[in-house]
């Protein structure tokens, strides 16, 4: 297990290339909030639909001085093909080595993944969600099945406001959460 960050923590730094080939570290958004997420990979519907969604509030998170950033643990070329035909307006990262994720101490647990999916109905309630979005259950070859999402508040300063590791793969940070924060209430 890698050291999770708490609170008042200052975010780890680092220097990747987003989907765009821009070169991406935390201290060119020195002066806005941020949202950094890891996700489990890029053909996760899951993590498609939680893009998605992102998109459709980014405008006004924008507005608010507050810019997202979406890591994958996934190869460049995968990211291209799945998550970035949603053509963000915002950083997505390929990183398949995972440096960034044991940067931030997000997790692989394949015993959280198992409680996952041992829930009942959960299949066809991923499977409801994803489908209604447009989305298909894709499997990424060569992806890590147990990664488990985790999304960060990071401050102007870029000290860690929120630190959210997911307790199962669709554990994520309530978006009243996030707003409250891009509002900075």
């Amino acid at each position: 297990m890698n050291h999770q960050l708490l609170h008042g923590d200052t975010a780890p730094l680092f220097q990747m290339t987003d989907q765009n080939n821009e070169c991406i570290t935390l201290e060119k958004y020195r002066g806005r909030k941020i949202l950094l997420a890891f996700f489990r990979n890029s053909a996760c519907a899951l993590c498609n639909l939680r893009v998605h969604q992102f998109i459709q509030r980014y405008p006004e998170w924008q507005q608010q001085g507050m810019e997202v950033i979406a890591l994958f643990e996934s190869p460049e070329a995968n990211l291209h093909r799945y998550v970035g035909q949603q053509n963000a307006p915002f950083s997505l990262i390929a990183d398949p080595a995972a440096e960034i994720y044991k940067l931030y101490g997000v997790e692989t647990s394949e015993a959280k993944t198992k409680a996952t999916l041992s829930q009942p109905g959960i299949h066809q309630k991923i499977s409801d969600q994803v489908e209604a979005a447009g989305f298909k259950l894709t499997p990424e070859e060569g992806s890590n099945f147990n990664r488990i999402p985790a999304e960060f508040l990071i401050d102007e300063e870029g000290i860690v406001t929120v630190s959210y590791y997911g307790s199962l793969i669709t554990d994520h940070l309530p978006f009243e959460t996030i707003e409250r924060f891009a509002a900075g209430k």
